[in-house]
């Protein structure tokens, strides 16, 4: 699984775990799977009902949910289709958060270029060049595909990267517990996903209330140093 580093606007660094390619290849597979049973379902009842005289019902009975499959999907289940959902990856944007309907667009306006013309070799080939999981549709829409399988990594625990000159802000992260750091990150960075800035500006107020400090940064950035400084001082114990 490949990984990559991103900062933002608020000089936080953010991991990307990246959807391994056999994943998003078995992923469009149950996707492809679930459309070709659902084809021959619907074949098999109109024939049954010998609808077939119409063919603009057929048209859009049959052709429409496909067409439209992965679009409506990944909108309305929070950037998964069903094959995505087994393999447990999503489309998120390059920054984590959540992807809005015209990035889903574009990535599905693509998908013709992408994988329809010659059944996905110009997807397979940009996303092995890429290096962020990005497929042409994933360029064009600041997006990429992550995995959210459970490793041993630094988003299911309190660690994160340290560069070699790193310098701590505040020693008094030192009164939290593992387990509270941990509860911690696991808040900030699902509100980070999902762009909820309350909760973020609810828990930088409380965290920075038990340590008994001021910050001066913005509530995204305090969290983070936060978390960091945590790192930095259990590391010299």
């Amino acid at each position: 699984m490949d990984n990559f580093q991103i900062e933002t606007a608020q000089n936080v660094n953010i991991v990307q775990h990246v959807a391994g390619v056999g994943d998003r290849i078995l992923a469009f597979l149950i996707d492809s799977a679930i459309m070709f049973i659902y084809i021959v379902l619907i074949f098999f009842l109109l024939g049954f009902l010998d609808f077939y005289s119409d063919s603009f019902l057929l048209i859009m009975t049959v052709m429409l949910p496909v067409l439209l499959y992965h679009l409506l999907w990944e909108q309305f289940w929070n950037g998964q289709s069903p094959g995505k959902a087994v393999m447990k990856i999503r489309v998120v944007k390059l920054d984590g958060s959540k992807p809005a309907f015209s990035n889903y667009l574009i990535r599905w306006l693509l998908r013709v270029v992408d994988i329809t013309i010659l059944n996905g070799a110009v997807a397979l080939v940009v996303i092995l060049f890429n290096g962020r999981g990005q497929r042409l549709g994933d360029l064009a829409a600041a997006t990429t595909v992550i995995s959210e399988k459970k490793t041993v990594s630094f988003a299911q625990t309190v660690l994160v990267d340290l560069p070699d000159n790193y310098n701590p802000v505040y020693p008094q992260v030192t009164v939290f517990t593992d387990a509270e750091i941990q509860t911690i990150k696991k808040m900030f960075q699902q509100a980070k996903y999902n762009g909820n800035h309350n909760v973020i500006l609810k828990l930088s107020n409380r965290v920075s209330k038990v340590m008994e400090v001021q910050f001066e940064t913005t509530p995204l950035v305090f969290i983070d140093t936060v978390i960091k400084d945590y790192n930095y001082y259990t590391q010299q114990l």
